[in-house]
């Protein structure tokens, strides 16, 4: 255990993050803006996948003591594991719990669980302590969760419909139905079964819902949420830049990319990565390669190692390229296995992000103004692309297939320096300038921690 839980104002928050780097961050960096406004915090978490202590002094850790089947952490399909997380986690979150209730260092104001542990929120209940559930994602995948469950008559199409992916869902737009949220491995049925526990349990057992994100790019769907639940939900977003970048690193970063970005003029760099667990297959790979050689562009290319399907060698070895553009990778691009993303967004020489749009991913291009060539690869990440392209304006689709021609020609279009109000670019900026605004001492993500602190206060 690490860190001192015990409040200046006697009440303490217990914070349970889901497993992955993607939701553990957010959770961490809530953890700080909670604690900064006075409350105790302490971080229960799960033995798979457990954030490090060390690199959050100001903290205390709590490990549930889960016992994990090894067909549960093993199992390829990412519905049933996330359901048999739920079910291992349970029962030891429960008792971690109400050891910490009965435990000195003030009363234990609320839990504080990752919407994916709908478990954790009926455990919450049964231990006798109110539980908000935080979405790690944008405001529109858990308004797409909570309409999942809903039968044909209201709405909902099923996802594996083809003859109907490209209709519209009544009450989603501008989701169509192939962007509805989709699991690795995972049918339609086991989809749907995971999202109706999410959304039963959110509607049974929380006490609200906090969600990294702001009015300024999600309003409606905001809206929609506390029509669906009838309870608080706050908007506390942008996280990284109210709270500051991550302490947790997935993988280390190559600090050299800066200095390479640093002799490129101004808005002339495309950024490419595809995130920490997105793969693709050789086929795509080489189309990516080719796209980004014919474009013209240079680029700084993330590929970590296990990134491309059957291409990294027994040592975990960077995918190699086709021979051809060796010439073309030494002269115009510049390949790493991970990078200080925050700090390249943020800098000039970056002028789009070829993005397999992880919300954090999204959040962060926003936040720097960055337009966005949009690749989405898995769960919520249709959803999220849907909406740089068709709702924000601030990016353009891929499209399904990875066509080398196609991806030069999409390329060289989002890095045109076009002007006009609807440009992408001119677009990305606005967010940009809204985004800022918000997270501003007395802006709306300001006020809505003030909210959150008052209303865990009041539980």
């Amino acid at each position: 255990m690490a860190g001192d839980w015990r409040s200046p104002i006697g009440r303490r928050v217990v914070l349970f993050p889901f497993p992955s780097g993607s939701h553990i961050t957010p959770m961490l960096q809530l953890a700080g803006l909670l604690r900064a406004r006075g409350l105790g915090v302490t971080v229960l978490h799960a033995d798979f996948n457990a954030p490090d202590p060390a690199r959050h002094p100001e903290l205390a850790f709590v490990s549930i003591r889960e016992s994990l089947p090894d067909e549960v952490a093993a199992s390829p399909d990412q519905a049933e594991r996330m359901m048999g997380l739920n079910a291992a986690c349970e029962a030891p979150f429960q008792a971690a719990l109400e050891e910490l209730v009965h435990r000195g260092g003030g009363p234990v104001a609320c839990a504080l669980v990752d919407g994916q542990w709908y478990g954790m929120l009926g455990a919450a209940r049964r231990a006798g302590v109110p539980a908000l559930a935080l979405g790690a994602g944008s405001a529109a995948a858990f308004l797409a969760m909570l309409a999942a469950p809903r039968p044909r008559a209201d709405g909902y199409v099923p996802i594996e419909e083809a003859d109907r992916l490209d209709e519209v869902v009544p009450g989603l737009e501008p989701l169509r139905v192939r962007d509805l949220i989709g699991l690795d491995g995972s049918d339609g049925e086991t989809v749907l079964r995971f999202a109706a526990s999410v959304a039963g349990a959110v509607r049974d057992a929380s006490s609200g819902v906090v969600l990294n994100t702001f009015d300024a790019i999600e309003g409606p769907e905001l809206a929609g949420i506390r029509r669906e639940l009838s309870r608080p939900v706050f908007a506390v977003g942008p996280l990284h830049l109210a709270a500051g970048p991550p302490a947790e690193q997935q993988h280390a970063p190559d600090g050299g990319c800066l200095a390479w970005l640093d002799a490129r003029p101004p808005r002339s760099v495309l950024y490419v990565s595809l995130g920490s667990a997105s793969r693709v297959d050789r086929a795509a790979f080489e189309e990516m390669a080719w796209g980004l050689a014919g474009s013209g562009v240079p680029f700084l290319w993330v590929l970590r190692p296990g990134s491309v399907g059957g291409a990294a060698d027994a040592d975990g070895d960077l995918p190699p390229f086709p021979e051809e553009l060796h010439e073309t990778v030494r002269r115009r691009g510049k390949v790493v296995a991970w990078s200080p993303q925050g700090a390249v967004l943020a800098h000039p020489a970056v002028g789009g992000f070829w993005t397999h749009c992880g919300w954090s991913s999204v959040v962060e291009a926003v936040c720097e103004g960055v337009p966005m060539l949009v690749h989405p690869c898995l769960a919520d990440q249709t959803v999220s692309a849907r909406y740089v392209a068709r709702r924000w304006g601030v990016g353009m689709e891929v499209g399904r297939v990875v066509e080398r021609t196609a991806m030069a020609r999409a390329i060289r279009r989002l890095m045109a320096r076009e002007h006009g109000p609807q440009a992408p670019r001119e677009r990305a900026r606005l967010l940009r300038t809204q985004a800022r605004q918000c997270v501003a001492e007395g802006g709306p993500a300001s006020l809505a921690i003030d909210d959150l602190v008052e209303y865990i206060m009041g539980l």
